[in-house]
């Protein structure tokens, strides 16, 4: 599901405008991190119901202003988060 998430974001985003890249902190990480301008926006993507996003909640506290989005799991549905163009969550 990462993979597709992170195709759906490569291919929908224009490059000019948004930065896609991830984050690593030890053994923390985001899935991916979307930047435009002074906004950020770090995603994780979860396939089950399980699994904790304990990488989301450590790259917030460094980067106190971004935005989270969880897809998958209890975050966005991922029917949901295919059905729409992904600079619609990134609101």
């Amino acid at each position: 599901m990462e993979n597709a998430v992170g195709a759906c974001l490569c291919n929908s985003l224009y490059s000019v405008e948004y930065e896609i890249s991830y984050w690593r902190e030890g053994g923390h990480e985001v899935d991916y991190v979307v930047a435009r301008g002074r906004d950020i926006w770090a995603i994780e993507v979860k396939s089950g119901r399980s699994g904790k996003a304990t990488g989301l909640t450590r790259f917030r506290d460094r980067y106190p202003k971004a935005r989270a989005l969880l897809v998958g799991g209890q975050g966005i549905p991922l029917e949901a988060f295919f059905s729409k163009d992904p600079a619609s969550w990134l609101v």
